[in-house]
């Protein structure tokens, strides 16, 4: 795992195509990224903010395949909180390797940016995405009922958090 650089566009391009379909029914976002320009630009924008706050967009990379992404979002320094968000690509579930990452990244917003609250956000009927904060032993908090408008049919959104106390590494 290691943060996405310009060098990656083009993997994660092919990455993206390759589950275009399976991403779609969870995450708005793939619908805007289509071309090597657009993934360039997520790219340079994520290693901007980088640069200023420490937050990451990382490739995980398994057998030299881009298997997925896992990213920070939206780093609250006043109240030291952040959220986490992730897809991993078919060919690479039930595998471990998201749990793993999760883990390296929970571990990266409590130990290097100093937070004391990660969150993760998941529509509820994303079974695979709910199963990774479970396995962390993150705290199921809410369901907010309809909270994601995700192509035109709106979606129940979980909040799982960790507090700094709660990990266990």
């Amino acid at each position: 795992m290691r943060q996405l650089e310009e060098r990656d566009a083009s993997a994660a391009l092919k990455a993206i195509d390759r589950d275009r379909a399976d991403l779609r029914r969870w995450l708005v976002w793939v619908d805007r990224n289509t071309s090597l320009d657009d993934t360039l630009t997520f790219i340079r924008a994520e290693l901007e903010k980088h640069a200023a706050t420490g937050e990451i967009a990382a490739g995980i990379w398994v057998e030299q395949q881009l298997a997925g992404t896992i990213g920070t979002h939206l780093i609250d320094r006043l109240n030291r909180k952040v959220e986490i968000g992730y897809w991993l690509g078919t060919p690479f579930r039930g595998r471990g390797v998201m749990t793993g990452a999760c883990r390296a990244v929970v571990e990266y917003c409590f130990r290097v940016l100093d937070l004391n609250r990660v969150e993760i956000r998941c529509a509820a009927g994303n079974q695979a995405s709910r199963a990774i904060p479970v396995r962390l032993g993150f705290t199921h908090e809410a369901t907010l009922r309809e909270a994601q408008l995700l192509y035109g049919t709106y979606h129940d959104l979980e909040i799982w958090s960790m507090l700094r106390k709660d990990f266990r590494d």
